[in-house]
């Protein structure tokens, strides 16, 4: 039996917003889905935060090894827990059979994907505030530039990890699938994004690979922040390539949407 589609049509406002929204609601009532977005970045850094307390300064750095690494863990983290949590969700509504009556009716793929990615970046941005708030206020995180600008970096880079998400589940087929990608998208980013070895001394090859990857130009943002009282130039060049993946991996997810579940 072949299913009718609809015609496809152009972004439009009204069911982007009506996307938007169901997807806010969604998330409001999943208590638990709440909880990994808010709490557990702001958990994490606590952990990191008595991990290093106790070790000392190297004289030749007095920079505290918990202000290096723990600015550079508000971007890494939001990144990683947003692809998860968007990753699944988006994978649930395709097992559900939400996303193939969503796409025989005239929504536009994306109308859909832009609701999805707005929703979750408005969670992203939450997520960003409030582990900066605990790295800053409570746990005493010090930084050169101000926390806003990390709060901005953190939420753009975790807006990154939505897109990267919503891209991965269109070649999930379950949610166990869409957690495989994880160790694919993720985890060679965190290895080659500065925070193990600085980049500059990375073998050639490996270099290279990481100055394509987005979650590389969000450390170096981050890293700007710690040591530059003023926004640089760096900062806002870093800044555009990660929101520019953000934009590329939205329009790969938009094409390679299916509007029917095999």
């Amino acid at each position: 039996m072949t299913t009718t589609l609809a015609p496809r049509r152009a972004f439009t406002l009204r069911p982007y917003l009506a996307t938007t929204g169901r997807i806010l609601r969604q998330l409001r009532n999943d208590h638990r889905t709440v909880a990994m977005i808010l709490v557990v970045p702001a958990l994490l850094m606590a952990l990191l935060y008595f991990i290093y307390k106790d070790t000392p300064t190297n004289p030749l750095n007095p920079v505290s090894l918990f202000d290096r690494v723990g600015i550079t863990m508000l971007g890494i983290l939001p990144f990683i827990v947003m692809f998860l949590i968007t990753a699944i969700a988006m994978q649930r509504e395709r097992t559900s059979g939400t996303l193939e009556r969503l796409l025989t009716t005239p929504l536009a793929k994306l109308d859909l994907l832009a609701g999805y990615g707005t929703a979750f970046s408005v969670a992203a941005a939450a997520q960003a505030a409030v582990a900066c708030l605990v790295a800053f206020g409570l746990l005493g995180l010090n930084a050169a530039g101000s926390p806003g600008w990390v709060v901005l970096i953190a939420m753009i880079d975790a807006i990154c990890g939505v897109a990267l998400g919503l891209l991965a589940s269109a070649f999930a087929r379950t949610e166990f699938q869409a957690v495989q990608f994880m160790p694919v998208v993720v985890a060679p980013q965190i290895f080659l994004c500065g925070l193990l070895v600085p980049r500059g001394q990375l073998p050639g090859w490996l270099e290279a690979i990481s100055n394509v990857l987005p979650l590389s130009y969000a450390v170096e943002a981050l890293e700007q922040v710690s040591v530059h009282p003023s926004p640089t130039g760096t900062m806002w060049r870093d800044l555009a390539v990660v929101a520019g993946f953000a934009i590329v991996a939205l329009c790969l997810g938009a094409a390679t949407l299916r509007r029917r579940t095999p």
